[in-house]
C-alpha cells in the first residue's frame, strides 16, 4: 500500500514538472526578446525542436518502459528534465537555447507513456485517479505561467528555467529513495462490448482516438502556447504587468483542473461517449468566440475552453486505460503521446506563419475547424459500458 502511494504520489508530481517546463518557455519568451534580439515569432520558432522530441521519443520511452523498467525511466525523466532546464537556463545563444529546449522535449516525453502506465497500474479506481492525476498535470501548465512570470518578474528569465530544474532533481533524488523496483501489478483485462452486447471494434476504436489526438494536440498546444501573448494583446488596458498577467493566465488554465477532477468521476459512472460528445462539442464555438472577444470576456472563454479542452484528455486517457491490456499499455500510452505531441509541433509553425499575418483572429479561426473534427471523431465513438458496470460483471 505504502508503495502505491508513493508512486502515485510521485508520479502526480511528475505530471506537474512535465507540463510546467515544456511551457515555461511560452510565459518567459515575453521577456527574453532583448537579450536575444529576436521578435516573438523568432523566439518561439525556436522552440519547435522541443515539441517534435516531446512527440517522437515518447514511442522510445514506452518501448523502455515495458522491456527495462518503468522506475529506471522515471529516474531518467527526474533528473535528465531537471539539468536540461538549467542548461537552457545558462544559454547565451539561440544555438544553445534551441540545444536546451529540445532537450527537455527529449526527457519530457518520458512522462506520459510511462508515469501515466505505472499511474493505471496502482490505481485502485482509474477514472478517479486520471482525473486527479490530471488535475496535477493542469497546474503544471498553470503554474508554467504564474511562476515563470514571477520568477522573470524579479530575478530575470534565467531563474524561471534553473531553479524548477533544482526542484526537478529534488524530486528525482526522493522518488529513487522511497520508490522501491518491483513488478508492475496486473489487472484482469476483458474486452469491452458496446451497448448492444456485441464486441467494440477495436479498430474503430483507435481510429476515432488517433483522429481526436491529432487534432486536440494541435489545438491543446497552440492555445496554451498563445494564451499568455493573447492575454497580453487582449487585457493591456486592465492588466499590464508580468505578474498579474501571469496570475491571469494561471487562473483560466485552473479551470482544467476542476474540469479533471470532475470528468475522472464522471468516467467511472457513465459511458466514455457521452463526456466526449459534450466536452468536444463546445471547443469549436468557443475558439470562434475567443477570435474576436476583448477585455475580460477573453478570461472568461479562456478559462471555459481549458474546462472543455482538459476534460478531454482524460477521456482520451481513459480509452486507453479501459481497452488496452496491461502489458501493452506503456507502449499505446507511447502511440498515443507520439501522435498528440507531434501533431502538437506543427502548432509552432502554424504560430509563427499566421499570427504575424493574421494575428490571433486567423489563428483562432482556423483552431475552430481543428475543434469541430474532434467533436465529429466524438459522434462517431462507440458507446460502452462504464467501469462501473464492467466491474461488477468482471
Amino acid at each position: 500500500m505504502n508503495q502505491s502511494r508513493n508512486v502515485i504520489r510521485y508520479v502526480n508530481a511528475a505530471h506537474v514538472i512535465d507540463h510546467m517546463f515544456m511551457l515555461i518557455f511560452p510565459a518567459a519568451v515575453l521577456g527574453m526578446t532583448q537579450a536575444f534580439g529576436l521578435d516573438y515569432a523568432a523566439l518561439i520558432g525556436l522552440s519547435l525542436g522541443g515539441f517534435i522530441a516531446f512527440g517522437a521519443c515518447s514511442l522510445p520511452a514506452g518501448w523502455l518502459g515495458d522491456h527495462w523498467s518503468r522506475r529506471q525511466m522515471m529516474l531518467v525523466f527526474f533528473f535528465g528534465i531537471g539539468v536540461s532546464a538549467i542548461f537552457t537556463g545558462l544559454s547565451t545563444s539561440p544555438t544553445m537555447l534551441v540545444v536546451g529546449l529540445t532537450l527537455i522535449g527529449i526527457f519530457a516525453a518520458i512522462y506520459h507513456p510511462v508515469g501515466t502506465a505505472m499511474l493505471v497500474a496502482y490505481a485502485q479506481n482509474r477514472g478517479r485517479e486520471i482525473g486527479i492525476n490530471g488535475m496535477w498535470g493542469n497546474l503544471g501548465v498553470a503554474f508554467s505561467a504564474l511562476i515563470t512570470g514571477l520568477l522573470v518578474a524579479q530575478f530575470g528569465w534565467r531563474s524561471a528555467f534553473v531553479l524548477p530544474g533544482v526542484v526537478a532533481i529534488v524530486l528525482g533524488i526522493g522518488f529513487a529513495l522511497q520508490v522501491r523496483e518491483e513488478p508492475i501489478p496486473q489487472r484482469p483485462h476483458t474486452a469491452l462490448k458496446g451497448a448492444a452486447g456485441r464486441r467494440i471494434s477495436m479498430v474503430m476504436v483507435f481510429t476515432v482516438l488517433a483522429l481526436a489526438t491529432a487534432t486536440g494536440g494541435v489545438v491543446f498546444n497552440a492555445t496554451t502556447m498563445t494564451y499568455p501573448k493573447l492575454f497580453q494583446e487582449r487585457l493591456h488596458d486592465v492588466f499590464a504587468s508580468p505578474q498579474t498577467l501571469g496570475v491571469v493566465v494561471s487562473l483560466a488554465y485552473a479551470f482544467g483542473a476542476v474540469a479533471q477532477l470532475s470528468i475522472g468521476q464522471v468516467l467511472h459512472r457513465v459511458s466514455l461517449k457521452w463526456p466526449f460528445i459534450v466536452l468536444t462539442l463546445f471547443q469549436a464555438p468557443l475558439l470562434y468566440a475567443m477570435a474576436y472577444v476583448d477585455g475580460w470576456a477573453v478570461i472568461v472563454l479562456g478559462a471555459a475552453f481549458m474546462f472543455v479542452v482538459f476534460g478531454q484528455v482524460t477521456v482520451n486517457d481513459s480509452m486507453v486505460a479501459n481497452f488496452v491490456a496491461p502489458q501493452w499499455q506503456s507502449r499505446v500510452f507511447a502511440l498515443r503521446y507520439c501522435l498528440s505531441f507531434g501533431a502538437s509541433a506543427t502548432a509552432i509553425p502554424l504560430i509563427a506563419y499566421v499570427e504575424p499575418r493574421h494575428g490571433f483572429v486567423g489563428l483562432y479561426l482556423i483552431l475552430a475547424g481543428f475543434g469541430a473534427l474532434t467533436f465529429l471523431a466524438a459522434v462517431v465513438f462507440p458507446r460502452t459500458p462504464s467501469e462501473a458496470a464492467v466491474g461488477q460483471t468482471a
